[in-house]
């Protein structure tokens, strides 16, 4: 029987709200000069982010007061649904050479299918591995069908085409069956593999070939393909330690592509300094800690994986975000959690969240 419920984690929903606040001040004032000059209005991005924040707070209390249990039958169908959809979205018509979204373009009446895929995949290798136990130790049983299904949606994301979320739901399948407790020799073969892949995948196509080379050394053609993270390091770089306050941004006015989504955090580091970034990085660590705190005292083997698999999600997202407006890695588009613009990531992270919080109220243990 399940451990009767209780508060939940009041830091960890402390910290989203934070996460969040920050996120729509800093989309404010990373698209109100885009926006006044083609939308004709400097809120118009702010109100839909706003919006969306609402649809997503409704979905976190809501995910946070259905007991996480009765998640566990739906495991199969959501994948199921998931896979669907990312099918459909192959045949919508294409915006930006990418078929991403199902609906109207990117307007709040559109969704990204990957968003729900994400969960999906971890929804179910959580029921699925929490069934099998011992058998995660086989390689046949244990490993290969979560290896296969994740390569199915990594397959149907690349396709759209979108190789850093596919990248990112094979690195959360990875950690889940780190997890798990999967073989040391069967998670190194699947290491291996998963190189070799990224190798053949970013090889095979021109575009990222190009990002490849921009990262080793963006100044070599600064104009080009080594612009966005130029521009990055000088909004980060200006901003120094107290930065240039905040509204106060430069890099805003047209220098760096998609401001208020790939590369917000470079408007930090330029409006907030060394000390705003170095905050909302300390925020992610406390979620972090705050997730793994919530697997590790889950009450059974579901809840434990569900959590982790979630925290994982959030972390390489953001890990991933950071790391390209750092310029630490090859420039490509992940949203940095609750703080970039995006309707379908904000509010499918809100419902996973409202999740996690429902797991931390069945904690085998009193929280401090």
């Amino acid at each position: 029987m399940a451990k009767k419920r209780g508060s939940c984690d009041f830091i960890l929903l402390l910290i989203v709200l934070m996460l969040l606040s920050i996120g729509l001040i800093m989309v404010f004032s990373a698209s109100s000069v885009s926006d006044l000059a083609y939308q004709n209005d400097a809120y118009y991005t702010f109100k839909r982010q706003l919006s969306w924040s609402g649809i997503g707070l409704l979905a976190m209390v809501f995910m946070m007061n259905f007991d996480y249990h009765r998640l566990k039958k739906f495991s199969k169908p959501i994948l199921v649904l998931s896979i669907i959809l990312l099918v459909i979205v192959l045949f919508m018509p294409a915006k930006h050479n990418a078929n991403r979204w199902i609906g109207l373009g990117s307007t709040s009446l559109g969704f990204q299918p990957s968003e729900i895929a994400k969960f999906s995949v971890i929804l179910y290798m959580a029921a699925s591995i929490s069934d099998k136990k011992d058998k995660i130790r086989s390689f046949v049983y244990g490993v290969l069908p979560y290896a296969l299904i994740g390569g199915l949606i990594f397959v149907l994301i690349l396709i759209e085409p979108n190789l850093s979320v596919a990248g990112t739901v094979l690195i959360v399948v990875f950690l889940l069956l780190i997890t798990a407790g999967s073989k040391k020799s069967h998670l190194t073969l699947l290491a291996l593999l998963g190189i070799a892949a990224a190798a053949v995948f970013t090889l095979s196509e021109d575009y990222r070939y190009k990002r490849l080379t921009a990262f080793l050394d963006p100044w070599k053609d600064p104009l080009g393909d080594g612009y966005q993270a130029i521009q990055s390091l000088l909004a980060l770089g200006s901003g120094g330690l107290m930065g240039a306050g905040l509204g106060k941004s430069r890099q805003k006015f047209f220098y760096i592509p998609e401001a208020q989504n790939d590369f917000i955090f470079s408007i930090i580091g330029e409006e907030l300094g060394f000390f705003g970034t170095t905050g909302v990085i300390f925020l992610f660590i406390l979620l972090t800690w705050r997730g793994v705190k919530t697997a590790l005292n889950a009450p059974d083997m579901f809840g434990s994986l569900l959590a982790a698999g979630i925290t994982s999600l959030i972390a390489v997202q953001t890990i991933i975000n950071i790391a390209v407006a750092t310029s630490s890695m090859p420039v490509t588009g992940i949203p940095l959690p609750f703080i970039s613009y995006g309707g379908s990531s904000l509010t499918f992270t809100l419902a996973a969240v409202g999740v996690l919080l429902n797991i931390s109220r069945y904690s085998k243990v009193d929280r401090d």
